[in-house]
């Protein structure tokens, strides 16, 4: 069986291929997706810990159903994809360390080990502003599966093959969902299948499935432009809650921002909501109300309106540069929970026609779009981040970044870029290089850990950021000097590439023995 994840800040969402209908359905899962009489059927992204030890965990709709997602606690997750591969600290649980990481595997091992059938195939969506060690930790939990072939691909990429696309028509895809914004352009080719090209991102590819695939003939989905940013229904959420506790003087918690969720939600139907809140320490009881009118104007104090019009104009822009204007967009396809939010459809009518603007499966059309790389289609990418090497600043007195790879670079690499390095001391036995993904944010967000629960806050402008991929013990040596090295003198050469994988890799030779010291080797990898 073929199958997608679209794994969620606030939801995911599992596809497969009904071999009986010939059509793409959404799969539920007894026990961790919500109730059959809602559709889509969705699992709540979220865990409760019962044992850290042992690992048993409750997820989903379960832990809702009894009640665990209701109280004070600190056994109860939500919001934790925001934190992977950010390295943050988590508080301790039953005395042992956890992470991001921890939970989004936890959670997804359980989902995979749910599904019925056997899996043949499987593809999992990130985000666009996705950094490298996201992607890696994906990888990772996917590396025990007896699955032939693991593909990954962008969010709005996917959910563009999910559109149906005519050759050559270019489609917007916002995709605003509980954690992040991802704003795509796209547009299908339709051409002969290359060796050369790369199916999403591959993790595993089996010779059955290499074979079926080389001999299919195959269109391609180039992305055009595409931006994103931490920016999502929970910092929406949060806002509510913020509200409410100014004007109620009601406390922030699991309860209080469950019940700022559903009021959000009742707002993208009604024009008004109400939910009932009891504080059981202090008996008193809370009538919480909200008009859209209200809503709009948080939205408004929390620049939220602004932050989309910076998405959409760095793609705008990004577009232009490649000839298409943006009455050249044949259609916009809004996706994700948050994209219902009628203010937010408000604001995406002002740039573009009605005519033009989608609605069609906002919760499922990531997923359904990402099954469509088992069909043959291929994308044709770029990268969103650049990748560069730390050095010491002296004039600052501080580490600063340089980049090698830069954003926009379409992968894989035809060449790599090449970078000499000696030695700075007299018999030093080896070459350390710290490697990272950058990124430059635009007076966005970025998530942080703040006691008890992820969030996001402003960061100034042109603000560069760096996820280091090989900044731990053991991995910082790139070279072993044998005999040692001096000042004065060329001693390394590496290569630096980004694959088909969008994965950078490096092979280093030493220009004085002739010898290769590390080859093909992934940066995220090094040991």
């Amino acid at each position: 069986m073929h199958y997608a994840i679209d794994f969620g800040t606030t939801n995911t969402v599992i596809a497969h291929w009904d071999h009986n209908s010939q059509q793409v359905r959404t799969l539920s899962l007894p026990g961790l997706s919500t109730n059959m009489d809602q559709s889509p059927p969705l699992i709540p992204s979220i865990v409760y810990v019962e044992n850290a030890w042992t690992e048993h965990v409750r997820l989903g709709q379960d832990v809702r159903n009894r009640g665990l997602d209701n109280r004070w606690d600190h056994r109860f997750f939500r919001d934790f994809k925001r934190g992977i591969g950010c390295q943050l600290p988590f508080p301790h649980l039953d005395g042992k360390p956890i992470t991001a990481e921890q939970l989004g595997q936890w959670f997804l091992s359980h989902i995979l080990e749910s599904i019925p059938s056997p899996i043949q195939s499987l593809v999992l969506t990130v985000p666009v502003d996705s950094f490298e060690t996201y992607r890696q930790w994906l990888g990772h939990v996917c590396q025990g599966l007896e699955v032939d072939q693991v593909q990954m691909v962008d969010e709005p990429t996917a959910a563009a093959l999910s559109y149906g696309l005519r050759d050559g028509q270019r489609l917007l895809v916002i995709d605003f969902g509980g954690g992040t914004l991802d704003v795509s352009l796209v547009q299908l080719q339709t051409k002969a299948f290359q060796k050369t090209e790369s199916l999403g991102f591959m993790i595993k590819l089996g010779k059955k499935v290499m074979a079926h695939a080389m001999d299919s003939p195959s269109q391609i989905t180039e992305v055009i432009a595409k931006a994103g940013r931490n920016l999502g229904g929970a910092d929406i959420d949060y806002w509510l809650v913020e509200h409410f506790s100014q004007t109620h003087g009601i406390k922030i918690n699991p309860l209080t921002t469950r019940l700022a969720e559903k009021i959000k939600i009742q707002l993208s139907v009604e024009p008004h909501a109400k939910e009932v809140y009891f504080d059981d320490i202090h008996l008193d009881s809370y009538e919480l109300t909200l008009e859209r009118t209200q809503l709009e104007a948080i939205l408004t104090e929390h620049q939220l309106f602004s932050q989309l019009d910076e998405t959409l104009f760095q793609v705008l822009h990004q577009a232009q540069q490649h000839g298409v204007e943006t009455d050249d967009v044949d259609g916009v396809l809004l996706v994700g929970g948050t994209a219902q939010i009628p203010m937010v459809r408000t604001w995406v009518q002002k740039y573009f026609h009605p005519a033009k603007v989608h609605f069609q499966k906002p919760f499922e059309a990531i997923a359904y779009g990402a099954l469509q790389l088992n069909r043959g289609i291929q994308v044709k990418d770029y990268l969103y981040h650049s990748y560069g090497v730390r050095y010491w600043n002296r004039r600052h007195q501080c580490h600063s970044w340089h980049p090698i790879i830069k954003a926009g670079q379409p992968y894989p690499m035809d060449h790599p870029v090449e970078l000499v390095l000696g030695a700075s001391v007299p018999l030093q036995p080896n070459i350390e290089l710290i490697i990272g993904e950058l990124a430059t944010q635009s007076g966005g967000l970025e998530v942080f850990f703040d006691g008890d629960r992820l969030t996001t806050r402003m960061i100034a402008a042109d603000q560069l950021t760096a996820q280091p991929l090989n900044d731990r013990d053991g991995c910082r040596d790139i070279a072993i000097l044998n005999p040692t090295g001096h000042p004065g003198q060329d001693r390394i050469k590496v290569y630096f590439w980004v694959d088909g994988d969008r994965f950078l890799r490096i092979k280093v030779t030493d220009l004085l023995t002739k010898q290769t010291l590390l080859e093909n080797s992934p940066v995220g990898q090094l040991k």
